[in-house]
């Protein structure tokens, strides 16, 4: 027990020293928040707050919790993704901080809601969520509770719709800031997170060659736009399905080929679902892919490869060729049997097959959770239950102390040139 708490659920203790290490070593490259944390250990904004997370359960993670610690609060996590969790890292945050963990990698459907409840039951005050699970289960199941919360965060965009639709329902019963539409978060963990950790976990799981491969991309969000991004650096032939017609409109003028999905499932050998939705990739995709076609999927939810659907169409002939590789052997429109690979069981292929966002990524997402985390403390009485935008002095706050530890020096305006930009009647 912890503070009259559990200490959590998690697989094995006795993993502590090496989640240490290795929460160490991601701690090297995320200077922006380590400048957080030593204010935070001075100013205590977070003291006597409880804070329940359902986030990924990585190295990165565990450096926001410590910060969060350093502020004063105490902290319960769980996982927002069943084949994310690092039991090294959750072994340490409870042998080492002190932190109430409910974690175990690969844990069924029933255990990853048993831990949702678990981290409930320390009746948090806040929030922080990677999906919307632990929101959705707190508003449908534990409404007693609602009014204990006084603020929340989210950091993806399937939990951002998720929000607003409730928002829309007027459901919603407190503020929640929505950390993954911040300037920074969409620039450095949308883009050159989701880009570089999603080819790194393709690769890691099938050891293809890129270059010379046709990918085709469903969705060209911020997320979209980095895996597209990645995949052209590394030689491969990008197709890109929308539809959205402006994102559609944008990836042509990048340079991609834009498709309907229909047609670029006859052509593609790698697909990557980045939507957000649901059943991106379906049966008469199946049926239309060629032989030893690659899926994997970089959105949050297993839910945009139809998963059913592909079981269905293989009947019993599925069987696993590589960690994290399964092979279904569907029958073409003519009869034809052939091969789909499926990627991770149709998860985050980032965090399931490889190791998510460099450190130095997750380094600006989670410096926007620990200072929105500090507004929603101090401005608790002034927000309205309601999808906030991450205020622009945090986002401003964060990029300067980025730059201030890359080295970089940048302009100010002089004093003419902020009174030209104030006034409306300066002519040319």
């Amino acid at each position: 027990m912890i503070g009259g708490r559990s200490s959590g659920d998690i697989a094995d203790l006795s993993l502590a020293s090496r989640g240490r290490q290795r929460i160490a070593w991601a701690g090297n490259d995320m200077p922006v928040l380590a400048s957080i944390r030593e204010r935070f250990e001075r100013e205590r904004p977070l003291d006597g707050l409880v804070i329940g997370a359902c986030l990924h359960v990585t190295t990165e993670t565990a450096n926001l919790l410590k910060t969060l610690k350093a502020g004063g609060a105490t902290v319960l996590l769980c996982a927002s993704n069943p084949l994310s969790i690092q039991d090294d890292v959750a072994a340490c945050l409870v042998a080492d901080e002190a932190i109430a963990t409910f974690a175990v990698k690969g844990e069924n459907h029933e255990r990853y809601y048993a831990h949702i409840d678990a981290v409930l039951d320390g009746r948090p005050e806040l929030t922080m969520d990677d999906g919307c699970d632990l929101v959705s289960r707190l508003h449908q199941l534990r409404g007693d509770q609602l009014g204990e919360v006084v603020g929340g965060t989210e950091d993806t965009t399937t939990g951002v719709i998720r929000l607003r639709a409730m928002e829309a329902a007027g459901v919603l019963a407190y503020p929640i800031v929505a950390v993954n539409d911040a300037r920074t978060k969409r620039l450095f963990d949308n883009r050159y997170g989701t880009g570089q950790s999603t080819l790194d976990g393709i690769i890691r799981a099938t050891n293809i060659l890129v270059a010379g491969k046709r990918f085709v991309i469903a969705g060209y969000g911020s997320c979209g736009k980095g895996v597209a991004a990645r995949a052209r650096g590394m030689g491969a032939l990008v197709t890109v399905t929308e539809i959205d017609p402006l994102r559609a409109l944008e990836a042509v003028m990048d340079g991609f080929a834009v498709e309907p999905m229909e047609v670029a499932a006859r052509e593609g050998e790698v697909f990557v679902t980045v939507t957000g939705n649901t059943q991106v990739l379906r049966a008469e995709h199946f049926a239309q892919m060629r032989d030893g076609a690659i899926l994997a999927n970089a959105g949050h939810f297993d839910v945009e490869i139809d998963l059913a659907q592909l079981e269905a169409m293989a009947d019993d002939r599925r069987h696993t060729v590589r960690p994290m590789v399964e092979e279904f052997t569907v029958r073409s429109p003519e009869g034809v049997l052939k091969r789909i690979l499926l990627l991770a069981e149709g998860r985050l292929v980032n965090l399931s097959a490889a190791e998510g966002h460099p450190s130095a990524v997750m380094d600006i997402s989670f410096a926007n959770h620990a200072l929105a985390a500090e507004w929603l403390a101090r401005d608790r009485d002034k927000l309205s239950n309601r999808v906030h935008a991450v205020p622009g002095a945090i986002d401003a706050e964060i990029a300067r102390l980025k730059l201030a530890t890359m080295g970089t020096v940048m302009d100010g305006p002089t004093e003419s040139q902020r009174a030209y930009l104030a006034s409306w009647t300066a002519g040319p």
